[in-house]
């Protein structure tokens, strides 16, 4: 399981007293409404703890003010720098639903067991969610409807993801 959950990427600052674009990644961009800290992930590899000052919104950005920053000469070197938060910060969920990046690397297995292959993305496309596996004999990933009558049950602990197979599926 993973630690840390990206919530955004800055996209371009925004005038001139140090507020950026932040193209959001997170399911609920209202979120950064109410965040107070996030992790700048540098491109060199730093990680710097920022204060969330104020965040409103235009059109698919956030606009962020972070406490630290006052002009746009210091935030002109953070474009394309990722903003995480801690797991404790994360959206709380409700029974049944994970964390996208908890899942990916699962091991897909059948209903016998048997391993089919692993999970490498999860691709939301606004119905259901549809999970894409890399196969275990190699042949082309296949793309998994992540319903009820195909996925049967997801074990975080154990790293595993059984599923019915459907017909035409594999």
């Amino acid at each position: 399981m993973t630690d840390r959950f990206q919530v955004g990427v800055i996209a371009s600052t925004h005038g001139l007293h140090g507020e950026v674009n932040v193209f959001p990644t997170t399911e609920d961009p209202n979120r950064f409404k109410k965040l107070k800290k996030v992790t700048l992930h540098t491109k060199r590899g730093e990680e710097i703890e920022l204060d969330v000052q104020s965040a409103k919104f235009f059109k698919k950005f956030v606009i962020v003010k972070f406490k630290q920053f006052n002009d746009i000469n210091e935030v002109e070197k953070l474009k394309g720098c990722e903003l995480t938060i801690e797991r404790k910060d994360a959206i709380k969920l409700q029974p049944g639903e994970y964390y996208c990046a908890d899942l990916i690397g699962l091991t897909i297995v059948d209903e016998e067991g048997t391993v089919l292959g692993t999970l490498v993305d999860v691709i939301q496309t606004g119905a259901n969610d549809v999970y894409e596996m890399k196969r275990e004999d190699g042949e082309e990933n296949v793309y998994i409807p992540a319903i009820k009558d195909c996925i049967l049950d997801i074990d975080i602990e154990n790293k595993q993801i059984k599923i019915h197979v459907i017909p035409g599926l594999l």
